[in-house]
C-alpha cells in the first residue's frame, strides 16, 4: 500500500535519542479521545488493537488508564514502528505489547503472537487519523480485519476528520482534504455515510457517533445486532 502521509517534519523536534516521535496533536487529544473509549472500555478487560498508532503516544496514554486492558500497537512505516517501542519503553508499561508491521490495505492482515500469546478476539480495534491519509483500499482491509477479529461484542472506533452527507463540517477540513488531494487523489476527507456503508457491508451497524474538538468525529461500530 502506499504509506500514510504522516511525515516526521509534522512533529515536534526531536529531542529522544531513542527514536521517540512526539506529535502536538496527541498532546491536545489524548484526553478527549479516551473520554470517550472510556464510556466502553472503562471497567473491562480484554485486548484492544490500534491500527495506525503513528508515534506510539496515544496507546502509551490509554495503557495507563485501565491496568486490565492488553493494547497491541501496529503501524506500517519503520520509523513509526520504532517511536511505538521508544515510548512504551520508556512508559515500562506491563500491558503494551511490542508494536507489529501491520499492511491494513491487505483484508488478511491478523496479529502475530507477542510474548507467547495472540489474542484470539480482540475487545476492540482503535484507529485514528488513517484513513483519510490512505487509499480508500486501507479503509476496506481495516473493516474486514475488524469484523474478523472483534468479539461478538466488541466495538470499532474510527478518529479523524469526516465529511457528513457529502459537506466538510469545517473550513479548516476541506482545505486539509484539498490539501490531501492535491498529494495523492486516492487520500481525502472520508465522508461518514460512505464509511458506515462500507461498515454496514461487512456486518456492522454505526452504533454511535461523537463530536470532538477541532472539528474531528469518533464514529464507533458494533455488530449488527448487538447489545
Amino acid at each position: 500500500m502506499t504509506e500514510q502521509a504522516t511525515e516526521v517534519s509534522q512533529y515536534g523536534p526531536p529531542t529522544y535519542s531513542d527514536g521517540r516521535l512526539d506529535a502536538p496533536a496527541c498532546h491536545r487529544n489524548h484526553q478527549p479521545i479516551w473520554a470517550v473509549l472510556e464510556k466502553f472500555l472503562g471497567g473491562r478487560s480484554g485486548d484492544v488493537l490500534e491500527a495506525g498508532s503513528g508515534t506510539g503516544q496515544h496507546v502509551v496514554y490509554f495503557a495507563k488508564q485501565n491496568p486490565d486492558i492488553t493494547w497491541w500497537p501496529s503501524d506500517l512505516r519503520e520509523v513509526h514502528l520504532k517511536s511505538i517501542a521508544a515510548w512504551s519503553a520508556a512508559a515500562g508499561l506491563p500491558n503494551v505489547r511490542a508494536p507489529q508491521r501491520i499492511d491494513l490495505s491487505d483484508p488478511a492482515w491478523s496479529l502475530a503472537a507477542r510474548d507467547g500469546r495472540a489474542p484470539e478476539k480482540l475487545l476492540a480495534v482503535f484507529c485514528a487519523n488513517v484513513i483519510h491519509i490512505a487509499p480508500w483500499p486501507v479503509a476496506q482491509g481495516l473493516v474486514a480485519g475488524a469484523a474478523r477479529h472483534l468479539r461478538e461484542d466488541g466495538r470499532l472506533f474510527l478518529y479523524g476528520p469526516f465529511k457528513r452527507d457529502g459537506h466538510h463540517t469545517a473550513v479548516s477540513n476541506a482545505v486539509f482534504d484539498t490539501s490531501l488531494r492535491s498529494q495523492d487523489p486516492e487520500w481525502g476527507v472520508r465522508d461518514a455515510g460512505d464509511v458506515a456503508a462500507l461498515a454496514e457491508a461487512t456486518g456492522f451497524e454505526l452504533a454511535e457517533t461523537f463530536e470532538m474538538p477541532a472539528n474531528n468525529l469518533i464514529l464507533m461500530f458494533k455488530r449488527s445486532g448487538a447489545s
